[in-house]
């Protein structure tokens, strides 16, 4: 915060829904998940290891997917089609 960069934080919740998809996940079902996202082999000694690595993989997921960046201040699809005509295909 001293050097000015943003902070964001997530609840345990949303990180483990990020990564397994249930929010009610265990430890270990967040790192067979890491482990098969991020092809890592050998488990870290400890569990904070892998609670960095889901928290930043939730933040990646969540500032570059459509659903994460693109919706923010807009009110709907029908927004996000108004201002993104170029990224909407149709039949």
């Amino acid at each position: 915060m001293q050097a000015k960069l943003g902070v964001t934080e997530y609840s345990p919740k949303k990180v483990k829904q990020s990564i397994t998809g249930n929010g009610n996940a265990d430890k270990d079902q967040v790192w067979k998940m890491l482990q098969r996202v991020l092809s890592i082999d050998e488990q870290p000694q400890y569990f904070d290891a892998t609670d960095a690595l889901a928290v930043a993989l939730c933040h990646h997921y969540q500032t570059s997917s459509v659903l994460g960046t693109a919706v923010k201040g807009l009110k709907g699809w029908d927004d996000f089609i108004a201002k993104n005509p170029g990224r909407v295909k149709t039949k």
